[in-house]
């Protein structure tokens, strides 16, 4: 049930024309616009090594909290989830199926960000490993939030926030703009954000080849846990 759950949620998803636009097609436009032109200080072959990390922790915010949280948000405000939540599906296997469409998507995500980055000549560096724990928390951080927000607020309120929030972290969570370039007191509040953190954490793998970024782990497991227990908290199913 999980598994036919799952593969409606992932249907549902890829037919949403915006949905899919701002999941896979923005990044992938993102990444190659940001690394076509010099942006600041960040020139040279070094474009690609600071923005493809980048690219693909934005890719990871905008599936797993701001798609999340809309299509969310609107299920539950035309009684979609009232009607699961009563169906033999339990409760937490609903959320397990929407979790797993989200890593689906961003597989698709993440193989054509890399394979573009690869023909941009990017060589990443580090471990495999360390990458996918640093998604998988990012995801588990970001889907909390996600469900906290759609849980909470109505649908239009939802679609908001969301999209605000998303604007707000592509510009101060390391996407764009290095965090140095904030001054030393504001990059140590910003590198404890989730989207912080995880582009700090996937620069040091990637880019430097680090063995395990334990900060950033240890800032995404705590929004995770966080976050996904002040959405069970809070959340409405109606």
């Amino acid at each position: 049930m999980i598994l036919a759950q799952a593969r409606l949620e992932t249907r549902l998803l890829l037919r949403n024309a915006e949905q899919v636009l701002l999941a896979i097609v923005i990044p992938a436009l993102m990444l190659v616009a940001f690394t076509a032109e010099p942006i600041g200080t960040i020139t040279g072959s070094s474009r690609i090594d600071y923005f493809a990390p980048g690219i693909i922790g934005a890719a990871v915010l905008s599936t797993a909290f701001t798609s999340q949280a809309i299509a969310t948000g609107f299920e539950r405000r035309y009684g979609v989830l009232k009607r699961l939540g009563a169906s033999p599906l339990p409760r937490w296997a609903l959320m397990v199926g929407k979790a797993l469409s989200i890593l689906a998507v961003e597989c698709v995500q993440l193989v054509l960000l890399i394979v573009i980055s690869l023909a941009l000549g990017w060589s990443p560096h580090g471990s495999p490993l360390a990458v996918l724990i640093l998604v998988a928390l990012g995801t588990a951080a970001f889907s909390g939030l996600a469900l906290l927000l759609a849980g909470s607020l109505r649908a239009e309120a939802t679609l908001a926030v969301s999209n605000f929030v998303f604007l707000v972290f592509m510009a101060i969570g390391g996407v764009v703009v290095p965090l140095d370039k904030f001054g030393h007191g504001a990059q140590e509040t910003l590198q404890y954000l989730p989207v912080g953190a995880l582009t700090t954490g996937l620069r040091d793998v990637l880019s430097h080849g680090s063995a395990m970024p334990w900060t950033p782990v240890g800032v995404l497991a705590a929004w995770a846990v966080l976050a996904l227990a002040a959405a069970a908290k809070a959340f409405k199913w109606e």
